[in-house]
């Protein structure tokens, strides 16, 4: 007689996060449907074994009929930079979510979060996610776990371009304040783990924070002697330029405005971890380790400019 094999969703799968955490499921021999909204993307996961479903998660019909019968979900809402009302539409995301979580009747959920979601307002897009975790909270009969990941170090790859032809790594966050940085192979890596133990019950909230915390100063020595700049400097940038240069880029202007608010609510302390680092939240990967994915990339892009 065989076993039947666990079946998990997975929100957001062909991100950094999803893509692993499918990968460490399916190593697990369990069944995954990878859920993302273009289904072009989803090929890659699919050859490696993957149920491809290819949709919004506004869509409620749609989210669940891909997680009926799931026994657990994992789940992050996808960003959208072109959004004219920002806080409207992570709270549009998060009700449709949740309500197609109740609808589909998954039992288990966990959610992606971040360090700073005990904030309901003045934190930019984290206050977005204190919104999720409210109404994940409202869920009767589902086992709800809420990861307050720390800084992802993938968000230092939106930075190649800069560090190739203005020679600088900057952003509008202060040089000299530590953050807890965290490679998102360990957000995968935990999330497997919960999601097959279901080693959590309730509602539960619990942090990762990476090896250790990093100020900015310190990331871009690291980063830069990783790809042999040991000169690379760290420069701080300012609110208005950050905003300029956010919408120039084609971000709408409510999204822009939430990363500055965020960007300020970091420098000023008020985006933090509720609980101090200690050996249940420390993940494994050091900045260091990861600098190596760092210069894989940052040769990748030299090559496609030079192709």
């Amino acid at each position: 007689m065989t076993t039947k094999s666990k079946v998990f969703a997975v929100t957001g799968a062909t991100g950094n996060t999803g893509s692993k955490l499918t990968e460490l499921l399916l190593e697990q021999g369990k069944e995954v449907r990878a859920i993302a909204r273009g289904r072009e993307r989803l090929q890659a996961l699919t050859k490696k074994g993957a149920l491809a479903h290819a949709g919004s998660l506004e869509d409620v019909h749609f989210l669940a009929n891909a997680l009926k019968g799931a026994d657990g979900v994992f789940l992050m809402l996808p960003p959208n930079y072109t959004a004219d009302h920002v806080q409207k539409y992570h709270q549009s995301l998060s009700d449709a979510a949740v309500e197609a979580i109740r609808q589909a009747e998954v039992p288990r959920v966990v959610a992606l979060s971040s360090f700073g979601a005990h904030l309901p307002e003045g934190a930019g897009p984290i206050s977005g996610l204190h919104y999720l975790e409210e109404r994940l909270g409202s869920l009767k009969d589902v086992d709800v776990l809420c990861l307050r990941a720390g800084f992802f170090m993938e968000n230092f790859l939106q930075n190649i371009e800069m560090i190739k032809h203005r020679g600088i790594n900057g952003s509008p966050l202060a040089p000299d304040r530590a953050e807890p940085m965290i490679a998102t192979r360990d957000i995968s890596a935990a999330a497997a783990q919960h999601l097959t133990a279901g080693d959590f019950s309730g509602k539960e909230v619990r942090y990762l924070l990476g090896a250790r915390d990093v100020t900015f100063t310190e990331a871009t020595r690291v980063l830069g002697e990783a790809i042999g700049r040991p000169d690379l400097k760290y420069v701080q940038f300012s609110y208005e330029d950050t905003r300029k240069s956010l919408v120039g880029a084609g971000l709408s202007k409510s999204v822009a405005e939430s990363f500055v608010e965020m960007y300020k609510a970091l420098n000023e302390g008020r985006v933090k971890p509720t609980e101090a680092r200690s050996p249940k939240n420390t993940t494994p990967t050091s900045l260091e380790e990861w600098s190596h994915t760092f210069t894989l990339a940052y040769g990748a892009h030299a090559r496609a400019k030079s192709a």
